[in-house]
């Protein structure tokens, strides 16, 4: 009888270690789908003129392709935008080139927590998405509202007021969820690096696949290479 008795406790000491064994396996698959989720590529955007592998919001049908990697906090990106905006979209009009805008986001740290340069690239996909025709309207606008380096940046009510003056409404789940923002972090990463340099800079200018020393001068550094 105590034989018998002691077998039972035997097999339910037995079945409580499996169990234990198998919720630590559910545990660390959690865990592993969890980290997996959380570094993902996130959800990409999806429009006919945005390639959602290179993150590039196309404008024109040029066969020379020039890309643009823009942080809507960056001071110099602004100040490219002023110096070469009117000649890129000279050449995009003429069907010279294929402008590929980049909204990337290097400069979360300078907008005190708030993380304006994702905030503004992701809303930057979210006008491309529901509108393409409004894409460059909406970079420029952003342009002309920039806020100061190091300042909280735009309210995400601010940026929707930008697209509404842009001609888009209808994406205020789209900005204030912020639905492209992981996918605004992978992207960012992809950038190219000018060699001699040890990390990503804003603005990066890549004219058919060789980046562009920038001297200030759009018809020196884009117009006459075309040539």
């Amino acid at each position: 009888m105590a034989q018998k008795q002691q077998r039972k406790v035997n097999w339910f000491a037995i079945w409580i270690s499996v169990g234990v064994v198998v919720a630590l396996v559910v545990v660390a698959a959690l865990v592993i789908w969890m980290n997996n989720a959380s570094s993902g590529p996130g959800e990409a955007p999806q429009g006919s003129n945005i390639n959602s592998e290179t993150g590039a919001i196309a404008v024109g049908e040029g066969s020379n392709e020039l890309d643009t990697y823009i942080d809507f906090m960056c001071p110099i990106c602004n100040q490219f935008e002023q110096s070469y905006g009117e000649t890129i979209q000279g050449l995009v009009d003429d069907g010279s080139i294929t402008l590929n805008i980049h909204p990337i986001s290097i400069l979360d740290r300078a907008s005190q927590g708030t993380e304006y340069s994702t905030r503004a690239a992701n809303a930057m996909y979210c006008v491309a998405v529901a509108d393409p025709e409004a894409s460059v309207p909406f970079m420029q606008a952003m342009y002309k509202n920039q806020p100061e380096e190091g300042s909280t940046g735009l309210t995400d009510e601010q940026i929707l007021a930008i697209a509404s003056d842009a001609g888009v409404t209808g994406i205020d789940d789209c900005v204030n969820s912020g639905r492209y923002s992981k996918f605004v972090t992978n992207i960012t990463e992809k950038t190219p690096v000018k060699e001699g340099n040890t990390g990503i800079g804003t603005p990066t200018v890549v004219l058919n696949g060789e980046i562009v020393d920038l001297t200030g001068d759009p018809q020196a550094d884009i117009v006459n290479a075309l040539q």
